[in-house]
């Protein structure tokens, strides 16, 4: 019995990296021997084990077989004869393909090191093609290792699986946890470019990707294209180490540009509610998490307000707290306040100009939430006011509120 560091941790260690979670395949070892020497059994699929102390993820070497369509279409056969070179074999890049004894030899038979130093993500074996979840993990790669390039070869079978429906076959949360990743990753927009390269991104993401193209108004947007725009504001979600819900906002917060009629273009008049109605599709077909889901519909109906806020008195600035459910939730209103801001700091030019829309807002929340509620209630209550008037006295304290803060601002 034979064990070996495999994967990432190979990777991340030859790259100086950090080594955060390690995987081990054990060679010539059969489950009940595993089970004997203290291992606990969790896999379900094929035999993975716990290690008895260090509770890392030990697997049995193991080939697979394509047996269906998709994701799950997978036979996998593990026994004591399975070779560390026939368990590397079946993995996706050539720079996962990597295993390092206990001595500290790497073994290398697909010359991932070689990979690694001309910084290039590269399929392993033809069998790339058998698993459609091996193009998002690519593409994830391709954002977390921004200054790696892909393989041609390796361009032109992703396509050619995209051809052949493989991606089709994706179950969607599959695809939600590979592009949430992909989203946290450092550079995130080059994940949409090597999808929107094979393809994937117009079967994946078809309100994604028919923003490339789009033309928008050049005094707003210098960079004019909105698909140049949207990746822009990733990279600004991704400076800004802004959380998942904030860049999912970001990603589709102008879907609605993508369908604008031809004969208003530039101008994309009423893009904010084409870009909630969008999301509602995306959302339904993708499971998108509530948090995430609920985030990205007020910045996708009030970023153009919030934009403008600089300009609104009092009263407006209120009810666009109340539209944002801003008294409700604060720290939520922070986050798509974070969301507008990477979306004005994604264009050209204005990458370090500040957002001032943000502590304008805030202060007008701050002032506004000063009104006790409950107080409020209870004059009304005394005056025999009840229902939708109490309401009214309340949003119209806050107005009055707002104002004066506005006014020793």
């Amino acid at each position: 019995m034979q064990t070996y560091m495999v994967g990432g941790a190979v990777r991340d260690a030859l790259l100086g990296l950090p080594v955060n979670d390690r995987d081990w395949v054990v060679v010539g070892a059969s489950p009940y021997e595993m089970a004997l020497a203290g291992f606990l059994p969790v896999g379900r699929d094929f035999p993975v084990f716990l290690h008895p102390e260090t509770r890392e993820e030990y697997a049995l070497a193991r080939t697979e077989r394509k047996t269906g369509r998709g994701y799950h279409g997978f036979a996998f056969h593990a026994d004591p004869g399975v070779t560390l070179e026939e368990d590397l074999a079946r993995r996706d890049l050539t720079i996962n393909a990597m295993a390092q004894d206990g001595a500290g030899t790497v073994i290398d038979p697909f010359h991932g090191r070689a990979d690694l130093q001309a910084r290039v993500l590269r399929h392993v074996t033809d069998a790339f093609r058998e698993d459609p979840v091996r193009i998002l993990r690519l593409a994830r790669f391709a954002a977390r290792f921004a200054d790696f390039a892909v393989a041609p070869e390796t361009l032109q079978l992703m396509r050619d699986m995209v051809e052949a429906g493989e991606v089709d076959a994706l179950v969607a949360e599959r695809v939600w946890q590979e592009l949430a990743r992909g989203l946290m990753e450092a550079t995130p927009s080059r994940m949409f470019e090597v999808l929107r390269a094979c393809g994937a991104l117009a079967r994946l993401l078809p309100e994604v990707d028919r923003l490339w193209g789009v033309p928008q108004r050049a005094d707003y947007h210098p960079e004019v294209d909105t698909g140049v725009h949207l990746m822009m504001v990733l990279d600004m979600s991704a400076r800004l180490a802004a959380s998942l819900p904030v860049r999912f906002a970001c990603l589709v917060h102008d879907l609605g540009k993508g369908t604008t009629p031809e004969h208003v273009l530039p101008k994309h008049i009423g893009h904010e509610e084409r870009s909630a109605r969008l999301l509602k599709q995306v959302a339904r077909r993708l499971r998108v998490p509530t948090e995430c889901n609920e985030l990205a519909d007020v910045v996708a109906r009030e970023h153009g307000n919030i934009h403008r806020s600089g300009e609104f008195g009092a009263a407006a600035l209120v009810r666009l707290l109340e539209r944002c459910d801003a008294f409700r939730k604060p720290q939520r209103f922070a986050d798509i306040l974070l969301a507008c801001e990477c979306d004005a700091r994604g264009r050209l030019g204005s990458e370090e100009r500040p957002y001032t829309q943000r502590e304008r807002l805030l202060g007008a929340l701050r002032a506004a939430q000063q009104v006790v509620t409950s107080e409020v209630a209870q004059e009304a209550q005394a005056r025999g006011l009840e229902g939708p008037r109490v309401g009214e006295l309340i949003h119209a304290a806050r107005i009055e509120a707002v104002a004066s803060a506005l006014a020793v601002a």
